[in-house]
C-alpha cells in the first residue's frame, strides 16, 4: 500500500517507495552525481580529491562522502576520493575508522576488560555475620 511522507531534503508530501525523497529531489541528486561522474572520470581529474572535486562541479563534499561510503564511486579506481575518520578526521576510504584510531579503541576496551577482570579477582566474597541468641529468627 502506499504511504504518504515528507521529502527528508525538501519537504514535500510525496508518495513513499524505496526512497524517503520525492522524484524530484531524487534527480535533482542523480544530475549531481552524473556531474561529479563525467569530472572524475576523464583522466586528467582521476586523481582529484574531494575538496578538488567539490569545487570543479559545484556537488556538496558531503554528497561525495556519501557515495564514497555507499561505494557508487570505486576507491581503486579514485585513489585521492577519501572521507574523514568519524574520531580524528583523517581521510579513510573503508569503514568508520582509520587504522591509529580503530588501534586504540581496540587497546582501550582490552585495558578496560583487563581492569574489570582485576576487579572481579579483588573482590571478596560476602560474609554473613549472626549475632548470638538469635537462632529463632533464623528458622
Amino acid at each position: 500500500m502506499a504511504e504518504l511522507a515528507n521529502c527528508e531534503t525538501c519537504g514535500k508530501v510525496f508518495v513513499k517507495t524505496a526512497s524517503p525523497i520525492c522524484p524530484s529531489c531524487r534527480k535533482e541528486l542523480e544530475e549531481k552525481f552524473e556531474r561529479v561522474w563525467r569530472y572524475i572520470r576523464k583522466k586528467e581529474n582521476r586523481e582529484a580529491t574531494v575538496i578538488e572535486v567539490h569545487e570543479a562541479t559545484g556537488v556538496e563534499e558531503k554528497l561525495i562522502f556519501q557515495w564514497i561510503k555507499e561505494g557508487r564511486l570505486k576507491v581503486k579506481e579514485f585513489v585521492n576520493l577519501a572521507y574523514p575518520c568519524a574520531s580524528c578526521g583523517k581521510p579513510i576510504q573503508t569503514g568508520n575508522l582509520c587504522e591509529a584510531c580503530a588501534s586504540r579503541l581496540k587497546k582501550d576496551l582490552a585495558r578496560l576488560e583487563a581492569d574489570e577482570e582485576q576487579q572481579m579477582k579483588e573482590k571478596k566474597p560476602f560474609k554473613t555475620y549472626y549475632t548470638q541468641g538469635h537462632e529463632a529468627d533464623l528458622r
